[in-house]
């Protein structure tokens, strides 16, 4: 059943309006809050934007190329902060253990049907201020969530439509996988 989840994620970009509620916040964070962390600090903070004029605000920090996010009626900003966590030497866990609870809440969303896209491209300054998150904090990714539209979307460029069409390519497992020792990467 995982592994069926695991195999049904992607990171489609035609998404569908759709109602959110406090039920599905409510589950979405408490599969957040199940996430393993180091010494069970649970550095993450999400912040579960819904509101259209939050929204609004927010959409104003994505560029052009991220335009189809604004069909979504959900958005979640990772947050995050370096002391939040444990730093052993030049270890910092806050970035991976704030990584795992948003993978639980991406297979959550998946598992009740909806996508869950984190993306990259956005104006932190802008999105932070957007959201009230504090300068101190790290926005990490939004994540857009919705259920997948039957069509593509217009918003798409050429590229974006190829990668709703079919599963990007994956790297190989004898790319990222070794066995008992760091092997030199094949090109």
């Amino acid at each position: 059943m995982l592994r069926d989840l695991i195999d049904e994620r992607r990171a489609y970009r035609s998404l569908t309006p759709f109602e959110v509620t406090e039920e599905l916040v409510s589950d979405l964070a408490r599969c957040a809050q199940l996430a393993p962390s180091c010494y069970n600090n649970q550095p993450w903070r999400f912040v579960f934007v819904y509101d259209l004029e939050v929204l609004l605000e927010l959409y104003g920090a994505l560029p052009e190329a991220n335009a189809w996010a604004k069909a979504s009626s959900l958005i979640i900003a990772v947050v995050s902060r370096k002391d939040l966590d444990c730093n052993i030497k030049e270890r910092e866990y806050f970035l991976f253990d704030t990584g795992m609870a948003a993978a639980f809440i991406i297979l959550r969303a998946t598992e009740r049907g909806c996508v869950a896209h984190p993306i990259a491209g956005y104006d932190e300054e802008k999105a932070k201020a957007a959201l009230g998150i504090p300068h101190d904090m790290r926005l990490i990714t939004l994540v857009v969530v919705g259920p997948r539209s039957e069509g593509i979307s217009p918003l798409l460029n050429d590229k974006q439509k190829a990668s709703e069409a079919e599963r990007p390519p994956r790297l190989p497992l004898e790319k990222f996988a070794f066995r008992n020792r760091y092997a030199t990467e094949q090109q």
